[in-house]
C-alpha cells in the first residue's frame, strides 16, 4: 500500500524560482516555529495560489511551500509577553503587524506570521486572499446552481420539444392526407372542365346577375361571421376566459413577488449570516442559522424553477397547457411540511440570538438595506407559510372559470386536491404560528425582556390599562380616591394576561415596557383571584364603595418568599367583569390540568395525559369528529371538524374546559346551533349528570375506584396508593367532629420540579361570623382549634398558604369511616367542594358518593360557562329577552338546591346580579347621544380649532362607532348581502361614519378659494392625522390619507406645490402605515406592537373574515361543523374586541364633535370634482 504522496520536485523547484523572479508578493516576513515563543525571519514569495519561504533571500532552493486555495487570512492580536524585558524592546513587539492563514482542510495547522509596518501586513494579507480563490469558489457555487437550474429547464424544455415533435408528426400526417384529397379534387375538375367550356358561352347579363349574387353571398358571410364573432365576446363562455386568463397573468406577479421575497431572504440574510458564522467571533452559530432559516434556500430555488416555468408558459396562453407544472411542482412542496412544522421554533431561536447584542446589531443593519423596505426579518420568514393557501385559492378561481370539457380541468381538479390535503396537514402546525408572533412581539416590547413568553404552551389571552392601588402594612388599602389624578399617573399598569402568567408593566416617556421589580411576573398557580375584596374592621364600607366596585384583588403565594397581594382597578365594571372571568378561566385550567395529571398520572412521559389518552374519543377520529395533532391549553387534540352534539359535549366535559375552545365556542356557536340549544344542554347537565355525560367519560372520571367503606389505610402500604401518590397519603374521612371544624384537602403528589406540591385547600366560611365546616379532615388535636381570624371567604379556586395544613408523612387520621380516593378528591377539588355543608346533610356520604361527586362537578361547570357566557357576552342577553329569562330561571333553580355549596351559591348570586341588573355604569357616550345634544355650545369654525383638539375628538368619534359594533355582526359575511343594512347595521355604520370624515376633510380643503389657504389646510390636517397615528388611531389616519388621495385634492398641483416638503415627507410616512399593500402588513406589525386603546382600520379585518368564509365552508360534505374555520374567525374577533374593550381617557368637547358632525358642511363627489376643475382647469392637450 502506497503511504507516501510523490510530487515532482523539478516543477516545484521551477514554480519556486519563478515566484523569486515573478511573485505577486515578496519579502520577508516571521514564522512561527512550533514551539510558541520563538518567530523565525523567512523570505516568503507569493506565486499564483503557492506561498514558497526561503532560508534568506539569496537562497536557491525553497524551505517549504504552502497551498492556498481554499484558505482564510485573518489578522490576530499581539501574543502577551511574559517574562522581564526592556521596555522599548516590548513596545517595539507589540507594534509589529500579526496575521494567520486558516487552511480549509482538517490536520493543517494554521500559519502564524508577522511583520514589521502595518501597510505591508495588509498588503500580504490581500494578497493571500486573492491566492485563496475565496471568490472564484463563490461564483463557482452561484455558477453551479445556475447549472442546476438550466438542467432543469433543460428538461424541461426537452419535455415541451417532445410534445412539439409528436405535434409535427401529427401534422405532416395530415398534409399526406390534404394533398391526396388535392389530387382527388384535381383529377374531378379535369373531368368538369368540358362542361365549364359550354358555360363560358352564356350570356353577359347572366354573368353579372352570378356576380351579384355572388358578392350577396360573401357579404352575407362575412356578415354572419361577424354576427357569430360579436355573440362570442359577450357571451358567459368568452367573459370566463377573460377572467381565466387574468387570474393566471395575476398568478405569475403574485409567483414573481414570492420569489423575489425569496430571494432578499436568502441573499440579504441568510448567506451573510452563514459568512458571519464563520468568524473568528461569530455572533451567531451555524446550527442556529439552519434552525432559523430551514429550508428556505431549497424552496427559492424550487420557486424559481417554477416561475421560469410560468413565464415561458405566459408567452403562448392561453393555447399551451398550465396543469403540467403543477404536476411537477407537487412532489416537491413536501418540503414546506418542515418548514412549517419548524417554524415556531425558527422564531424563537431567533427571539434567543437576539438576546446577543452583536448579533442583534447585525441583523439591524441587514433589515435596513432598502431592498426590505423596513421589513423584519421575521416577516420574510412568514411569507412561505401562506404560499400554499394561495395555490389552492389561485387554483378554485381558476377552475371556477375553467369549463368542464377544458383539456386540462381534471389536471387542475388533481392539484388541487393535492394542495388541499397538504394544506390540511400543515395546517395543525400552523395554528399557534400567529400566537407566538404575539407573545414575540409583547417581549421585544420589554426592555428587561421576559423569558416566560418564548414558551410555545403560552398563550396570549387579553392586554390592557389597569390601575395598581398601592397598599400598606397589613394588607389594608391606603386612603386614596379613585379621581386623584397622581394615582391615575402613577398607578397606571400595562398588563398582559397568559394562560400561565399575568404580567404588570410600568410605561416609560419613549413607550418602552419596563416589569415591575416585585409582582411584576406573576406565575398564575400561586395566585388566588379575590372578586370583591371585603370589609375591614377600619374600613367597614370596604374598598368597594371607595373605588366603586371596580377593585379586585390577585393574592400570590410564592414558595420561596412571602405572600403579597396586587389590588387592581379597572376602567368600568364591564372590563372588571372580562378581566375577572378571563384570570379566573386561566386559573381554573392551570389547577384543573394540575390536578388531572395527578389523579390519573401514569407516570407517563408523553404531553398528554393518560387518562386523556385511554379516551379514544378525545383524540381518535370518528365518524362525527375529526381532530388535529395540535394541542390545545388543556393539552387535548384540537377539533377540526365536529358535528354539533360532540361540540356541546366537549363544552360539558367535567374533566377539562379549554378557555380556547370555550371563547371559539361562544364567538361563533350561533353559526351552527342556536343559543337555546346551548342552554338546554347546559340545562340538561345540571339536572341530569347522569344520562347527559357519555358513559366512557363517567367510566375514566371514576378510573381510579374507591376503597371500601370502614378501610384503613396504616403507613400508606395501599397498592392502588402507592402507584398513585407519593408520601403523604390522601387524607381519610373523619367522623371527629368540633364546633369549628375545617374540611382541608391536599394533593401532594409532585406536580413539577418548581412547585413541590400542588394543594387545593377551600375554607368555608361567609359573611356572617358564624361559620360551619365540613368534618373532611382535621388538624392533630395538638394543633389547637383554628381562631376564627384565620378564615377566609369564598376565594376563586384556592385558599392563602397560611390556612393550609399539611400532616406529616405517614400520617393517618384516626376514626377514618371511609378513604376518598383519587377520583373523588379531583372531583371535590374542581367543583370547589371545600366548604361547608347546609345543615342535615352527611358530609362523610357526600364525599364517598359517586353521585353526589358529579352532580357538584356538573354544576360547578355551568356555572363556569354561564359566568364567562354573561360576563364576556352580554350582547346575547340584551338582543334576546327570552335567553335571558331561560338564564334567570335556570339560576333561580340552582340556588333552591338544598345541597348546593357556599361558593356555588355565590357563584350563581353573582351571575344573576350581572343579568339582572340594569347596565348602570356605562357611562361610555354614544354617537346618537352626541347629535342629539342641543345645549352644547355653537360649532367652531376650521380655523379657529387646533390640530390636537380635532385629533382628539376625532379619535373619539372612532373608538364610540367602532366599539359599539356587536360581535356577531362579523359572523356570515352580513356586511355583503343585500339587505347588509337590516343584518349589519353597526358596521354598516362604521362605513359611513369613515366616508363622512374623509368627505369632510375633503370639503374643508376645497372650500377654500386661494392657494395658500388650501395649502395650509392640507398641512394642518396631515397634523391632524399624525396626531391620530400617536393615538394609535389609524382609522382616523386612513380617513385623512385617503380623503388627500381623492382625484378632485390630488389633481391641484399648484396647492400641492405651496405644501412643505416636511409636510410631504410626513403624509408618505403615513400612507405608508395604512397601505393596503400585502393584506395591510405594515398596519398589522405596527398593531401588534402596539397597546390598547387602539382603533384600527375595520376594513382589513373584514378582508380577512371574507378571506376566511371564501375559502373554507362552515359545514363538511358529512355535515360536520368545521371547527377550524370557527376558531380562525375567533381569533381575529378576539383581536377587535380587544380593541373595542379599552376606552380612550378624552374629555367630549362638544364644540368640536358639532363641526365633526355637520353634514352640512360636506360637499358630494360630483361637486368636489366640478370645483376642482374650476380651481384649476384641465391644460390643454
Amino acid at each position: 500500500m502506497q503511504k507516501s504522496v510523490r510530487y515532482n520536485e523539478g516543477h516545484a523547484l521551477h514554480l519556486a524560482f519563478l515566484a523569486r523572479k515573478e511573485g505577486t508578493k515578496r519579502g520577508f516576513l516571521s514564522k512561527k516555529a512550533a514551539e510558541a515563543s520563538r518567530w523565525h525571519e523567512k523570505w516568503f514569495a507569493l506565486y499564483q495560489n503557492v506561498l514558497f519561504y526561503f532560508e534568506g533571500e539569496q537562497s536557491g532552493r525553497p524551505a517549504g511551500m504552502y497551498l492556498l486555495e481554499g484558505c482564510s487570512c485573518e489578522r490576530s492580536p499581539a501574543p502577551p509577553r511574559a517574562g522581564p524585558g526592556a521596555g522599548g524592546a516590548r513596545d517595539a513587539l507589540d507594534k509589529q503587524y500579526y496575521f494567520t492563514v486558516l487552511f480549509g482542510h482538517e490536520g493543517q495547522k494554521p500559519l502564524e506570521l508577522r511583520c514589521e509596518e502595518e501597510q505591508d501586513g495588509k498588503e500580504w494579507m490581500e494578497a493571500i486572499h486573492q491566492a485563496s480563490y475565496a471568490d472564484i469558489l463563490i461564483e463557482r457555487e452561484v455558477l453551479t446552481q445556475k447549472y442546476i437550474h438550466l438542467v432543469q429547464i433543460v428538461e424541461t424544455e426537452k419535455v415541451a420539444a417532445n410534445q412539439l415533435r409528436h405535434q409535427l408528426e401529427d401534422q405532416d400526417t395530415e398534409i399526406e392526407r390534404l394533398k391526396s384529397e388535392i389530387v382527388a379534387l384535381n383529377r374531378t375538375k379535369e373531368r368538369m372542365r368540358p362542361y365549364q367550356s359550354n358555360q363560358e358561352d352564356e350570356d353577359p347579363d347572366i354573368k353579372k346577375i352570378k356576380k351579384v349574387q355572388s358578392f350577396m353571398r360573401g357579404w352575407l358571410c362575412r356578415r354572419k361571421w361577424k354576427t357569430i364573432v360579436q355573440d362570442y365576446i359577450c357571451s358567459p363562455h368568452a367573459e370566463s376566459m377573460r377572467k381565466r386568463n387574468q387570474i393566471v397573468f395575476t398568478m405569475v406577479e403574485a409567483e414573481s413577488e414570492y420569489v423575489h421575497q425569496l430571494y432578499i431572504l436568502v441573499n440579504g440574510f441568510l448567506r451573510p449570516l452563514r459568512m458571519a458564522a464563520s468568524s473568528k467571533k461569530p455572533p451567531i452559530s451555524h446550527d442556529d442559522v439552519s434552525s432559523i432559516f430551514l429550508n428556505s434556500e431549497t424552496i427559492m430555488f424550487l420557486h424559481e424553477i417554477f416561475h421560469q416555468g410560468l413565464k415561458a408558459r405566459i408567452a403562448n396562453w392561453p393555447t399551451l397547457i398550465l396543469a403540467d407544472l403543477f404536476d411537477i411542482l407537487l412532489p416537491m412542496l413536501n418540503i414546506y411540511q418542515e418548514f412549517v412544522r419548524n417554524h415556531q421554533y425558527s422564531l424563537q431561536v431567533l427571539a434567543n440570538c437576539k438576546q446577543n447584542r452583536d448579533f442583534d446589531k447585525l441583523l439591524k443593519q441587514y433589515e435596513a438595506n432598502p431592498a426590505c423596505e423596513g421589513r423584519m426579518l421575521e416577516t420574510f420568514l412568514t411569507y412561505p407559510m401562506f404560499q400554499i393557501p394561495r395555490y389552492i385559492i389561485t387554483l378554485h378561481e381558476l377552475l371556477a372559470h375553467t369549463p368542464h370539457e377544458h383539456v386540462e380541468r381534471k389536471s387542475l381538479e388533481f392539484a388541487k386536491s393535492k394542495l388541499e390535503e397538504l394544506s390540511r396537514v400543515m395546517h395543525d402546525e400552523v395554528s399557534d404560528t400567529e400566537n407566538i408572533r404575539k407573545n414575540l412581539a409583547i417581549e421585544r416590547m420589554i426592555v428587561e425582556g421576559c423569558d416566560i413568553l418564548l414558551d410555545t404552551s403560552q398563550t396570549f389571552i387579553r392586554q390592557g390599562s389597569l390601575i395598581q392601588v398601592p397598599s400598606v402594612e397589613r394588607g389594608k388599602l391606603s386612603k386614596v380616591r379613585l379621581g386623584s389624578l397622581s394615582l391615575k399617573k402613577e398607578g397606571e399598569r400595562q398588563c398582559f394576561l397568559f394562560t400561565k402568567h399575568f404580567l404588570i408593566c410600568t410605561r416609560s416617556s419613549g413607550g418602552k415596557l419596563h416589569l415591575l421589580k416585585t409582582g411584576g411576573v406573576l406565575s398564575l398557580i400561586e395566585c388566588t383571584l379575590i372578586e370583591e375584596p371585603d370589609a375591614s374592621d377600619d374600613d367597614p364600607k370596604g374598598s368597594g364603595h371607595m373605588f366603586g366596585h371596580l377593585d379586585f384583588k390577585i393574592v400570590v403565594e410564592p414558595p420561596d418568599a412571602a405572600s403579597f397581594t396586587v389590588v387592581l382597578l379597572a376602567p368600568s365594571r364591564q372590563e372588571k367583569a372580562a378581566w375577572m372571568s378571563d384570570i379566573s378561566q386561566c386559573v381554573d385550567n392551570i389547577r384543573c390540568n394540575g390536578l388531572m395529571t395527578i389523579v390519573f398520572q401514569e407516570n407517563s412521559k408523553v404531553t398528554v395525559p393518560h387518562m386523556i389518552k385511554s379516551d379514544a374519543r378525545l383524540h381518535k377520529d370518528d365518524t362525527d369528529i375529526c381532530f388535529s395533532k395540535t394541542l390545545n391549553s388543556c393539552k387535548v387534540p384540537q377539533i377540526r371538524y365536529a358535528s354539533v352534539e360532540r361540540l356541546l359535549e366537549r363544552l360539558t366535559d367535567l374533566r377539562f374546559l379549554s378557555i380556547d375552545f370555550l371563547n371559539t365556542f361562544l364567538h361563533t356557536y350561533r353559526v351552527f346551533t342556536t343559543a337555546a340549544v346551548v342552554l338546554a344542554k347546559l340545562a340538561d347537565i345540571y339536572k341530569r349528570p347522569f344520562t347527559s355525560i357519555p358513559v366512557r367519560s363517567l367510566e375514566l372520571f371514576f378510573a381510579t375506584s374507591q376503597n371500601n367503606r370502614g378501610e384503613h389505610w396504616v403507613d400508606g402500604k395501599s397498592p392502588r396508593l402507592c402507584r398513585k401518590f407519593s408520601s403523604p397519603p390522601p387524607l381519610a374521612v373523619s367522623r371527629a367532629s368540633s364546633p369549628v371544624r375545617a374540611r382541608k384537602l391536599s394533593l401532594t403528589s409532585p406536580l413539577n420540579s418548581r412547585i413541590g406540591a400542588l394543594d387545593l385547600t377551600a375554607s368555608s366560611s361567609s359573611s356572617s361570623p358564624t361559620m360551619t365546616q365540613s368534618p373532611a379532615a382535621s388538624p392533630p388535636p395538638h394543633a389547637g382549634k383554628p381562631e376564627a381570624s384565620e378564615l377566609s371567604p369564598c376565594r376563586s379556586p384556592s385558599t392563602p398558604r397560611h390556612l393550609r395544613y399539611r400532616p406529616p408523612a405517614g400520617q393517618v387520621a384516626d376514626n377514618a369511616h371511609c378513604s376518598v380516593s383519587p377520583a373523588s378528591a379531583f372531583a371535590i377539588a374542581t367543583a370547589a367542594a371545600g366548604h361547608g355543608s347546609p345543615p342535615g346533610f352527611n358530609n362523610t356520604e357526600r364525599t364517598c358518593d359517586k353521585e353526589f361527586i358529579i352532580r357538584r362537578t356538573a354544576t360547578n361547570r355551568v356555572l363556569n360557562v354561564l359566568r364567562h357566557w354573561v360576563s364576556k357576552h352580554a350582547q346575547d342577553f340584551e338582543l334576546n329577552n327570552e335567553l335571558r329569562m331561560n338564564v334567570l330561571n335556570l339560576l333561580e333553580e340552582v340556588l333552591r338546591d338544598p345541597d348546593l355549596l357556599p361558593q356555588e351559591r355565590k357563584a350563581t348570586a353573582n351571575i344573576l346580579r350581572a343579568l339582572s341588573q340594569d347596565d348602570q355604569d356605562d357611562i361610555h357616550l354614544k354617537l346618537e347621544d352626541i347629535i342629539q345634544m342641543t345645549d352644547c355650545p355653537k360649532a367652531e369654525c376650521f380655523e379657529t380649532l387646533s390640530a390636537m383638539e380635532l385629533a382628539e375628538q376625532i379619535t373619539l368619534l372612532d373608538h364610540i362607532v367602532f366599539r359599539n359594533i356587536p360581535y356577531e355582526e362579523f359572523l356570515g359575511q352580513g356586511w355583503m348581502k343585500p339587505d347588509k343594512n337590516e343584518r349589519t347595521p353597526y358596521i354598516m355604520k362604521t362605513s359611513q361614519h369613515f366616508n363622512d370624515m374623509s368627505n369632510l376633510v375633503a370639503s374643508q380643503i376645497m372650500n377654500y378659494a386661494d392657494v395658500s389657504s388650501r395649502a395650509n389646510a392640507i398641512e394642518k390636517w396631515v397634523a391632524v392625522a399624525d396626531i391620530c397615528r400617536c393615538l394609535h388611531n389609524y382609522n382616523g389616519v386612513l380617513e385623512i390619507t385617503s380623503a388627500l388621495n381623492r382625484s378632485a385634492v390630488y389633481r391641484l398641483k399648484k396647492t400641492w406645490a405651496k405644501v412643505s416638503k416636511q409636510t410631504k415627507a410626513l403624509m408618505d410616512k403615513l400612507q405608508k402605515t395604512v397601505s393596503s399593500e400585502g393584506r395591510f402588513k405594515n398596519l398589522r406589525e405596527t398593531l401588534k406592537n402596539c397597546n390598547p386603546p387602539a382603533v384600527p382600520y375595520l376594513g382589513m379585518y373584514l378582508t380577512d373574515l371574507a378571506f376566511i368564509e371564501e375559502g373554507t365552508p362552515n359545514f363538511t360534505e358529512e355535515g360536520l361543523v368545521n371547527f377550524s374555520k370557527m376558531r380562525m374567525i375567533s381569533h381575529i374577533i378576539r383581536e377587535i374586541r380587544q380593541f373595542q374593550q379599552t376606552s380612550y381617557r378624552i374629555d367630549h368637547q362638544p364644540k368640536v364633535t358639532q363641526y365633526l358632525l355637520d353634514k352640512a358642511l360636506i360637499i358630494d363627489e360630483d361637486t368636489l370634482y366640478e370645483l376642482s376643475l374650476k380651481i384649476e382647469p384641465r391644460l390643454p392637450a
